[in-house]
């Protein structure tokens, strides 16, 4: 005799009939296909990352960013005259020049092709923060130069500003972004009932985004101090930066594995091991060409205090 319960058990205990898992087996292979086909190299580290837009998207993405943060902050940002001014773009000028040897030597032709001037532009803010958006433009916060107090500290901060952009890292997250969100569909289709979506979500934040988020600032500090170096600037200066800012902030971290970016001791130690070819850098062929530069930048820093000095003065009537 047939027992109709039996075949009944069978059925229930599938999840989802076989036509099911077709279109997810598809979906899966998809993915991968199309991770493997957007794999990409960051320049000088090597590392190897996903990034699924073009160069070209993202200077559109930058620029109209650029404008929308200039509404923001409409009222608050300083003249070009202003002494901050003056200083940063002098400074971002000589990153920008080490910026451009570097993409010569490390990013192919056709990514960094089409790339507008580097813009600098300074907000007067208790922030001590500075960013970069793609297609070159960098912004600096007043509040920055409580622990960006020469020179040679505000070029590693640039430096790692500028080493964002030459590695994409704006393409990267966004893309980074996407694939997480397809596969945030996917989990909704194998379970509609929300269930392994909602715990796919913070998985995804700590194993995902938030080690990519720290893998590209120690890149940035990376690639900045080599900028920085070979921009005639010291790159020892890095390291006074973020103990600075570590003293600043009392020396309280939330733990690194939940945090967007490197513990300070994280980034500290890592700046003794790559300081040594840094170095090499700032001094080869003698230190002669960066003697001449040094000095032309003292030239320049006296210049502008002279300047700066005469426009505060009160006009004599």
């Amino acid at each position: 005799m047939n027992n109709p319960k039996r075949g009944k058990g069978i059925t229930r205990g599938l999840p989802h009939p076989a036509y099911f898992w077709a279109p997810v087996a598809t979906v899966s292979g998809i993915l991968v296909l199309g991770y493997y086909s957007f794999l990409d190299e960051a320049p000088f580290t090597k590392r190897k990352r996903l990034i699924a837009t073009s160069p070209a998207w993202e200077r559109r993405m930058g620029d109209e960013e650029y404008k929308r943060v200039l509404r923001q902050y409409k009222g608050k940002i300083l003249p070009p005259d202003h002494r901050a001014c003056i200083t940063v773009k002098r400074v971002g000028s000589r990153i920008a020049l080490a910026a451009n040897k570097f993409a010569s030597e490390n990013i192919p032709p056709e990514v960094i092709q089409g790339g507008s001037p580097y813009t600098y532009t300074v907000v007067r803010s208790d922030m001590a923060n500075a960013f970069v958006l793609p297609n070159n433009h960098i912004f600096v916060f007043t509040g920055l130069f409580k622990y960006a107090r020469d020179e040679d500290q505000l070029a590693a901060v640039l430096g790692h500003e500028v080493a964002h952009n030459l590695a994409r890292h704006a393409g990267e997250k966004i893309s980074g972004s996407i694939l997480v969100q397809i596969m945030a569909r996917v989990m909704l289709l194998i379970d509609p009932s929300g269930i392994l979506y909602s715990l796919f979500l913070p998985a995804a934040t700590l194993l995902h985004d938030l080690p990519h988020s720290r893998d590209a600032e120690i890149e940035a500090d990376h690639i900045g101090i080599h900028l920085a170096a070979g921009a005639c600037y010291d790159p020892r200066a890095a390291k006074l930066v973020f103990a600075a800012m570590k003293e600043g902030d009392g020396g309280v971290n939330p733990p690194e594995f939940a945090s967007t970016h490197p513990s300070y001791e994280s980034r500290i130690s890592k700046f003794d091991e790559w300081m040594p070819e840094a170095m090499d850098k700032l001094s080869r062929d003698g230190g002669e060409r960066c003697s001449h530069v040094r000095e032309e930048m003292k030239l320049a820093r006296r210049h502008a205090a002279i300047e700066a000095d005469r426009r505060e003065k009160p006009s004599s009537v």
